[in-house]
């Protein structure tokens, strides 16, 4: 059995347009989906029974959910699945036999944003998660990927090589650094320090790249190589026209320990485009 499209769902705008995308994904894909909606009921108090009202309220919410995403596209498999707890643990969970997580961004969850939900399932998902905001994609192009010369970042690139070619847009993949301020650049041996250091950057940069063509002859690559800003300040930008951003979820950075790296935390917090953050397999980093 294929793996489903797993779709966080609550009673907000930002889910919708997560659930919308996610059964487009699934139909052209030919995969199930499945509905889960989280009941946080830790704390409730359960004196008068509202454990039990909020649980039936959340079956008839699934029930509602069920048949709008059957209405956008009939031909999927839609499953649902209530549990308790928070939506983040939920999500893991369900992660680990998923293709995919889907959850929307905004700020209706009580308790805290859905930007904050997004960030926490991104952060400890066993496969990637698709974070989709209520974004018009109408007039939008292309596809955008954001690389560091890390393992993760080349596997991001492999996986938005793959959405680009299956939905005919062209694939721009980004690296992104700030050179050497020039009182940095005064204490190295002599010669054009910056311009060596960009050098550097550009190979790393095409190297990401190499064997795309071999694998996908009719995809057109852009490669930018951004000296100005940092990467999530550069990818947020590049990303206010695209249609899909993808990122690994971590980079070189030297936090080993964080389960988010900061360009895809930043990229969540301020969300330009719908965004994928992978998570293909464990890298281990040489010390």
């Amino acid at each position: 059995m294929k793996e489903a499209i797993v779709v966080g769902v609550s009673d907000s705008p930002g889910s919708e347009a997560a659930t919308r995308w996610a059964m487009q994904r699934a139909a052209a894909l030919k995969l199930p989906v499945q509905l889960v909606h989280a009941v946080d009921d830790r704390w409730a108090y359960d004196a008068v029974g509202y454990n039990e009202w909020i649980r039936e309220s959340g079956d008839k919410f699934l029930v509602t959910a069920k048949d709008r995403a059957s209405k956008l596209e009939p031909t999927v498999e839609i499953t649902t699945d209530l549990v308790s707890g928070g939506a983040g643990y939920a999500l893991r969970k369900k992660s680990k036999r998923a293709s995919m997580v889907v959850i929307g961004s905004g700020h209706s969850w009580v308790g805290g944003s859905l930007t904050d939900r997004a960030l926490q399932v991104a952060a400890v998902a066993h496969c990637p998660v698709a974070v989709i905001g209520e974004h018009d994609l109408a007039n939008r192009h292309g596809v955008l990927v954001g690389v560091d010369g890390s393992e993760e970042s080349t596997q991001a690139v492999a996986f938005a090589a793959a959405e680009a070619d299956r939905e005919g847009q062209e694939l721009t993949v980004l690296h992104a650094f700030r050179l050497p301020e020039p009182v940095v650049a005064r204490g190295m041996p002599p010669g054009n320090f910056s311009e060596i250091v960009a050098e550097e950057e550009r190979v790393v940069l095409a190297e990401t790249v190499a064997g795309l063509a071999d694998t996908y002859p009719d995809l057109i690559v852009h490669q930018v190589l951004e000296t100005h800003t940092g990467p999530a300040e550069a990818l947020i930008a590049a990303a206010a026209t695209a249609r899909l951003l993808v990122v690994g979820s971590k980079g070189r950075g030297g936090f080993k320990r964080l389960l988010l790296g900061s360009t895809a935390h930043s990229v969540l917090s301020k969300l330009p485009c719908p965004t994928i953050i992978t998570r293909l397999h464990t890298v281990k980093h040489s010390e």
